[in-house]
């Protein structure tokens, strides 16, 4: 009998420090694939468990074996600081082509032998083997081999990494998550067994336990760095790192089952351990991950000169700009509430911040939090909503900011966290678009397109925003050199006016203007070039005749000339029941376009809208500078109202109704609701701060009280994209143009009267 207990003893026991060996060996070659020195391991790890194999069947003692697991109890604590050191001192060595290596930089090696004077085995000292690089230099003494991994720098210069060296640095960012990685191993396999034995803790054998613990934690090591947990891929607590943590538990899971199943068996470690401690595991792994990313936050909170503020829109963007601006130590803004109109995300919290309630409670909510800033978190928001949340803001005491809009942070030309004070531009030109980006590539990609008036305000910037059409040439005409230069600069990145996408060129010169359509052979037109100032036209209406009127026929003929498929000519909203010099030029523009799509049977359409916010000679600058001068403030008539859109906003529309237009139509974009030109007077006096006075002058000849968008009888359709409307002209052949007829219709009719009234 008690041979048959030794037998078992001398079996189990054999079975434990086999099982221990070989998962040692498998974490070293697993270690090794990174180096690239598998063959040479697989050989040394192949001696080393034959040699341990040997030694174990000469043993002739129990005591013996007691005594060699007592020492793989040791080895395998030993083990796990070489894996370390061999990990992440030879992590990242690769080899230029040809070059070979024989083994880790840092492998420690199981010695074993069998004594002269007895059979039993003994553990002998490690060696530390020195890594044989083809690009290392090695160091030898006495009794030591020290080796230096040589990382080449741009230079060609060699930096010096030690294995301490990399381990300490691994302790430092890594060391707290893998502490936590590791217990929460510990703590799942030991909540298994509770739970399998139904809480017996006498059937728990706390040695094998123990053993499966710890192979578990080298397992949870390597699988670490495999799925770069450790390894600087993931923001610690992020969704991505989730997905790498449940490959990453079910990797040691598997793995962990098989050296169980062997050596539990017969152990007190039943084989659903590591299937009942996996869930336990990753929920504990989460929620140590989620505590770290707390923390770490936390750390980066907003100071105390941080302004208490309010978010309007608890969405996407609301939720981003909350998260941004709670991590930033330098962030001028600490959110401490959000506004939300939909009642469904009453009480939601994110990051802490509640939605206290809707836009109508927010002077209540502010005096509640004492906030004193208002941040609009809506993509869409429009010019409309820009002056609600302005107005009440005012009343609530606070300072009303606002976001980039949603194409620009999309474009990432701006990002989130670009907050800024709302300017006039939001208050009375901020219309978001949505391009369809298909239909404009359709017709701009691998084309050759030509805008004349390149060195404008509406003109420049179309070239910019169609250069991200990649065109296959862009070709910018204007008779201004120095807007071309302007124009050049702020695409090409520079201004030597020497390359043939810059044209210098008169629209009124007909024939040197068709020569460079049929040498040029441009795909696309975009026709900007024009005169627009509506009272200095009234007093030259004659050259308003040259350029609106015969240079637009000019271009029209030249583009027929040359093939041009799709033309797009630039009007205003002047041209909607004309009543002005300026109105009935681009009228008569119009059209002559919708004339020659029918002789040509292409794309020849117009596109029609009003102010553009911040070009040159506009309302805006004008009134800008008056403040600075200390005013006054010059109005036509207190109850004047005009349409208004950024530059970039109409571009993007022009360029979108190119996409979608039909041959000879009018297409008129959506400039939102008219604004009176005395409210934005009055806001930009209330935003400079001073004391400005505002005059009347009295509405000049030709000028509306409003203005209108879509002429009568011209339609309003909008069939294919929501702040597009088409509209339908009358055609005019260039042989009926009278110029004298056109100069003497000018005089104002009684109906255009009351217009202007």
């Amino acid at each position: 009998m008690r041979g048959k207990a030794t037998r078992t003893a001398w079996h189990n026991l054999l079975v434990a420090d086999l099982a221990v060996d070989v998962g040692a060996n498998v974490l070293n070659l697993i270690g090794e694939l990174s180096t690239g020195h598998l063959v040479g391991e697989v050989c040394c790890a192949a001696e080393e468990l034959v040699a341990d194999a040997l030694c174990f069947f000469a043993a002739e003692s129990i005591l013996n074996l007691v005594g060699v697991l007592l020492g793989e109890f040791a080895r395998l604590s030993c083990e796990v600081g070489g894996l370390l050191a061999q990990i992440f001192d030879c992590h990242g060595g690769t080899f230029p082509f040809g070059m070979r290596g024989t083994c880790p930089s840092h492998h420690y090696s199981v010695r074993v032998a069998r004594s002269e004077e007895a059979t039993s085995c003994r553990v002998w000292r490690r060696t530390l083997e020195p890594c044989r690089w083809g690009s290392a230099s090695t160091v030898s003494s006495n009794s030591t081999t020290q080796q230096r991994h040589c990382k080449p720098r741009g230079n060609g210069e060699c930096v010096s990494n030690t294995a301490s060296q990399r381990t300490a640095h691994f302790a430092r960012q890594y060391g707290l998550l893998f502490s936590l990685d590791a217990i929460a191993w510990a703590i799942g396999i030991l909540a298994a067994l509770v739970l399998r034995f139904e809480f017996n803790l006498t059937r728990i054998h706390w040695g094998w336990t123990a053993v499966i613990i710890g192979v578990t934690i080298l397992l949870q090591l390597l699988s670490g760095w495999v799925f770069w947990l450790y390894r600087n891929r993931y923001e610690v607590g992020s969704f991505d790192e989730v997905r790498a943590l449940v490959l990453n538990v079910t990797a040691v899971m598997v793995v962990a089952w098989i050296i169980a199943s062997v050596v539990g068996y017969g152990n007190g470690i039943p084989r659903s351990t590591l299937i009942i401690a996996a869930p336990i595991t990753f929920s504990l792994m989460g929620v140590a991950r989620y505590l770290y990313r707390l923390y770490g936050e936390r750390q980066l909170k907003p100071g105390v000169e941080a302004e208490r503020t309010l978010l309007y829109g608890a969405g996407y963007l609301g939720v981003q700009t909350a998260k941004r601006l709670l991590t930033d130590v330098k962030s001028f803004a600490l959110p401490v509430g959000f506004l939300d109109d939909d009642s469904n995300k009453r009480n939601q919290e994110v990051r802490g911040v509640r939605v206290l309630g809707g836009f109508e409670d927010l002077v209540r909510v502010a005096r509640e939090t004492r906030a004193t800033r208002l941040i609009v978190c809506i993509g869409d928001a429009d010019s409309v909503m820009m002056r609600r949340v302005d107005d009440a803001a005012d009343r609530a005491g606070m300072t009303a900011m606002v976001l980039p809009p949603l194409e620009q942070i999309l474009q990432n030309s701006s990002a989130i966290s670009d907050v800024r004070e709302l300017s006039i531009e939001d208050l009375i030109g901020r219309h978001p678009v949505r391009l369809e980006t298909e239909s404009i590539a359709e017709y701009l990609q691998d084309k050759r397109v030509l805008v004349t008036g390149a060195g404008g305000s509406i003109g420049s910037e179309l070239c910019r925003q169609l250069a991200r059409f990649a065109p296959k040439e862009l070709i910018m005409l204007d008779r201004d050199e120095t807007a071309l230069q302007e124009s050049q600069l702020s695409i090409s990145g520079h201004g030597l006016l020497d390359t043939n996408d810059v044209v210098l060129a008169d629209i009124r010169d007909h024939e040197n203007l068709t020569r460079i359509f049929t040498e040029r052979r441009p795909d696309v037109v975009f026709h900007a070039a024009a005169l627009k100032h509506l009272p200095m036209l009234e007093q030259y209406p004659d050259e308003a005749w040259k350029t609106n009127v015969m240079g637009t026929l000019g271009v029209l003929r030249a583009a027929q000339a040359a093939g041009v498929g799709t033309f797009v000519n630039i009007s205003t909203d002047k041209a909607a029941n004309p009543t002005s010099v300026l109105g009935h030029s681009k009228r008569v523009a119009e059209k002559l376009t919708a004339w020659m799509a029918e002789q040509t049977g292409q794309r020849y359409l117009s596109v029609r809208f009003g102010n553009v916010i911040g070009s040159r000679g506009s309302m805006l600058p004008t009134f800008r500078k008056l403040i600075e001068a200390g005013g006054p403030l010059t109005v036509t008539h207190p109850e004047v109202t005009r349409f208004f859109m950024t530059i970039p906003e109409a571009c993007q529309l022009v360029i979108q109704a190119g996409g979608i237009g039909r041959p000879g139509e009018v297409l008129i974009l959506d400039m939102g609701e008219p604004v009176p030109i005395l409210d934005v007077a009055r806001r930009m006096i209330a935003q400079s701060g001073k004391d400005i006075e505002i005059l009347f002058t009295g509405l000049r000849h030709g000028e509306k009280l409003h203005e209108e968008l879509v002429g009568e009888g011209e339609g309003n359709e909008r069939p294919f994209h929501p702040k597009i409307s088409h509209a339908h002209v009358d055609m005019i052949s260039p042989s009926v143009l009278d110029h004298q007829g056109w100069i003497e219709r000018l005089d104002l009719t009684e109906e255009a009267e009351e217009r202007i009234q």
